[in-house]
């Protein structure tokens, strides 16, 4: 596993010399455990060129932006059916949305664009602000019925997938430019980042006869699925390119990945 850490750290600095694609995708474990100031690290030097995430990783970087913390605590809650029924961040972000379908936002872009209008404890940890900050695209890709903030009230199942598909188009367009040399990295998501991933991937190769190919792929979790491996790893590389499975801790490896991605590009 050392040897392919280290191939990957490799690619991902080659990459950036060499202006292809970086796109990272986040499950909201890697939010939630207070990862985000290393993402941002690689998004301020222009490492990252694409941040895609699933709702709930949404959800930890809106909570911690504007509160400080986040509010899950599924088994106390779930208990009572208070699990996930905070006021203020289902009628926060469902109202962002809303504003987004209005203006032709993605969901990204709705939310980066409301953190930005009101006070926050921690903005400077949002992934969605800096990336909005950067000029650097950040889609949130949205399965209904799997948020707690389709819980609340003012969701709105047409503005959730208005913006949603948006940034789903808006992920499609950045892949070309993983044309050779390119990498993707999927950090903590099992099933809707990869899903998304090979649907995106299939557009782009679609509209650009065949490309992007010859690309790395990697995998990072604490433990092994079945969509990452097949998804990400194996079938986007079929026949060109290379994909890595790393297995371990993301509070261990994520620091050690991006460290290992500086010292390469410093040296």
């Amino acid at each position: 596993m050392a040897r392919d850490f280290l191939r990957v750290v490799s690619a991902i600095a080659a990459a950036a010399k060499n202006k292809r694609a970086v796109v990272v995708m986040l499950g909201g474990h890697i939010v939630k455990t207070g990862l985000s100031p290393l993402l941002i690290e690689l998004m301020d030097r222009r490492v990252i060129t694409h941040l895609a995430m699933n709702g709930s990783a949404a959800i930890h970087d809106y909570e911690i932006a504007r509160f400080g913390a986040t509010s899950e605590d599924v088994a106390r809650g779930l208990v009572d059916g208070t699990f996930g029924m905070a006021e203020e961040t289902g009628r926060g972000m469902n109202e962002a949305f809303t504003a987004g379908m209005k203006n032709g936002w993605g969901m990204g872009e709705a939310l980066a664009r409301a953190l930005e209008g009101i006070p926050l404890s921690n903005g400077d940890l949002s992934v969605l602000l800096a990336a909005h900050r950067l000029g650097i695209p950040c889609t949130v890709h949205a399965a209904i019925g799997a948020e707690i903030i389709h819980q609340h009230p003012a969701a709105n199942g047409a503005a959730i997938g208005d913006t949603s598909h948006r940034d789903f188009r808006r992920l499609a367009a950045s892949l070309p430019a993983l044309h050779e040399g390119g990498v993707v990295l999927n950090l903590g998501s099992a099933v809707i980042m990869p899903e998304v991933f090979l649907k995106t991937l299939t557009i782009a190769r679609n509209l650009n006869g065949g490309k992007p190919t010859g690309f790395t792929t990697c995998d990072l979790d604490m433990q092994r699925h079945y969509r990452p491996r097949v998804n990400v790893v194996q079938r986007p590389t079929q026949g060109s390119g290379k994909g890595y499975e790393i297995t371990g801790h993301h509070e261990i490896m994520v620091p050690l990945l991006v460290w290992g991605i500086v010292e390469a590009l410093e040296s």
